[in-house]
């Protein structure tokens, strides 16, 4: 997993509430392998029944290409517990969702795969849509937790482990072991004090 950069990016507008892991993607391509969730993310907003790219929705224009920021609707990737939706958002480019809000298992997958989520108040997150809609790019600055664009400049929050990971470009586990002088330490510790845990 990369380390989280300080990104400047076009955002891409995606303003649609309820949004659900099987949008995302779809069991059939799940089933496929990672390239096929990757070609196919959100496949039914994405094609239309014949299999052609629709051009009303926002993730084919070329207007948003190399775009690295989704800005979506409220309780984003809600539905079935899919690491695959992150996979997916991913793998078509974005390192961050801007959402009113998430869904739960979605949202604590992100920093474990490298993207960033933050939830705004709705106000905030339709203004940065309206900017994107008119080709303003948005900053975001994971280390001040700050993003900006036009106008707008708006603090975010994140658990600081998860903050940890994402700047550093380490899951849980590699953050386990980055403190493993410290664990270790304190077990030495911990036998001294209370060796009968130890028996």
């Amino acid at each position: 997993m990369s380390a989280f950069p300080v990104i400047r990016t076009r955002a891409t507008p995606l303003l649609v509430d309820n949004i659900d892991t099987d949008v995302i993607t779809p069991i059939g391509r799940v089933l496929e392998g990672r390239e096929a969730m990757v070609k196919f993310a959100f496949e039914p907003m994405r094609f239309d029944s014949s299999g052609a790219l629709r051009a009303d929705c926002p993730l084919n224009d070329p207007a948003y290409a190399g775009s690295q920021v989704l800005i979506a609707g409220d309780n984003f990737a809600c539905g079935s517990s899919r690491e695959t939706a992150v996979w997916a958002v991913k793998g078509i480019g974005f390192r961050a969702v801007i959402a009113p809000s998430f869904g739960d298992i979605f949202y604590s997958n992100c920093p474990k795969n490298g993207v960033l989520p933050i939830s705004l108040p709705l106000g905030d997150v339709q203004a940065l849509a309206n900017l994107a809609e008119r080709g303003a790019e948005i900053q975001i600055d994971l280390s001040a937790q700050r993003l900006t664009s036009g106008d707008l400049d708006l603090a975010f929050a994140i658990a600081p482990l998860r903050k940890e990971g994402l700047l550093l470009g380490l899951d849980e586990l590699g953050l386990i072991e980055r403190r493993r002088t410290a664990l270790d330490r304190f077990e030495q510790d911990d036998r001294v004090s209370r060796p009968w845990v130890y028996l």
